[in-house]
């Protein structure tokens, strides 16, 4: 009995300083740290058992490779070789992650219901003035729910995080060539109308959807040599589309004021921009938690509040379209070219093929390079 005893204790000791073992970047991971959920069975009566799931424990920012950091948090990481099982459970554990996935996957069931809703109310056969605005719908619900998925499933690798994050940026890629397809079709100021700026528009917010989504992708080799050039460079790709897509708002609300397009859309254009720069803003300062690292490592990051403030200025955004649809659509289909299904299905088309080429090309990449020690499962 001493023996086993003996036996016991040395186990225990083991397993004791195997879990101390862990190291910010290129160290070893905790092997005390599940990475799928445990199932166990616990008896209740004679005759039945009850089914239980342990969640998966959550680590500090000292026990994950530095790849994983995000700038203020300190607790509530998720194991970095978690199983798909324990992504998806930990939807339903306070992580530093659970917000981030909330506030988008709500959004999506949300603007799913919309865009059901249109589509019902909508002769999409012979009602070709509405095509637009369903592309931009449509759009509107892919981007949350890529975002919801690359937040769920980013702990699974250090490359599956990476790419996770590249279909991320195609879905908000392909949301900006939503925008420039229903802002062409609706938003535009009278003035600019059949214009050549106008008929050169969606071609060319094709092709800073396309750049924006390679630019973002590249970003993320930069995070952990060159951390502030990455930083810049996903702003980059994410201002230059917004930027281009929002010209004929500048105009409308700036330089071009009147006509068919001053009516009550033009308030929720505004409020659409004043999200927007706050969300930028959150994205970009890391605030309220570079501040006071640890308070906000569950609620209230600036991650959560970035979501948050792009759901309500997409929100703002879709209102603003559907009501210029309405309230313009007698002078723009007397003075207006309308967007043909050919041109707004190539335009589409060539978004997904020339970024999904991307995505493809920067996850190769990946393989290319050797993936750090601290990633590799232990044996």
């Amino acid at each position: 009995m001493l023996s086993a005893q003996g036996q016991l204790t040395t186990r225990e000791a083991a397993r004791t300083s195997a879990g101390q073992r862990h190291q910010g970047h290129g160290g070893t991971l905790s092997e005390t740290c599940p990475q799928e959920p445990a199932v166990t069975h616990r008896p209740s009566q004679p005759g039945f058992r009850m089914l239980t799931l342990k969640l998966p424990r959550l680590l500090s920012a000292e026990q994950v490779p530095q790849e994983f950091h995000e700038q203020g948090i300190l607790f509530g990481y998720r194991h970095p070789q978690s199983s798909a099982a324990a992504c998806v459970l930990s939807l339903f554990q306070m992580t530093n992650e659970t917000l981030n996935i909330w506030t988008h996957l709500l959004p999506f069931c949300f603007f799913t219901w919309r865009f059901v809703s249109v589509l019902r109310a909508t002769d999409i056969l012979n009602d070709s003035y509405s095509w637009p605005l369903l592309v931009y719908m449509g759009a509107s619900c892919v981007y949350p729910l890529a975002s919801s998925c690359a937040h769920t499933f980013s702990c699974m690798s250090g490359n599956a995080r990476h790419i996770c994050y590249f279909l991320d940026y195609g879905a908000v890629s392909l949301f900006s060539l939503g925008s420039a397809i229903a802002y062409s079709a609706y938003v535009f100021p009278d003035s600019l109308v059949c214009s050549t700026f106008h008929d050169y528009y969606v071609g060319l917010a094709v092709l800073s959807a396309v750049t924006s989504t390679g630019l973002s992708c590249y970003s993320r080799f930069l995070e952990i040599q060159k951390p502030r050039l990455c930083k810049l460079l996903r702003i980059l790709a994410f201002a230059y589309p917004y930027t281009w897509d929002s010209l004929p708002i500048f105009s409308r609300l700036f330089l071009l004021p009147g006509g068919s397009a001053q009516n009550e859309a033009t308030l929720y254009h505004q409020k659409h921009m004043a999200m927007t720069l706050l969300a930028s803003f959150f994205y970009s300062a890391h605030l309220p938690e570079r501040l006071a690292p640890g308070r906000f490592d569950y609620i209230g990051h600036s991650h959560q509040l970035f979501h948050v403030c792009a759901v309500l200025a997409t929100h703002m955004q879709m209102e603003a379209v559907l009501l210029d649809k309405t309230l313009r659509k007698e002078w723009l289909l007397a003075n207006s070219r309308p967007l043909l299904l050919p041109h707004i299905a190539g335009a589409v088309l060539l978004c997904l093929v020339c970024s999904l080429s991307n995505i493809v090309y920067f996850s190769a990449a990946l393989y290319r390079i050797p993936e750090p020690e601290s990633l590799k499962k232990e044996t």
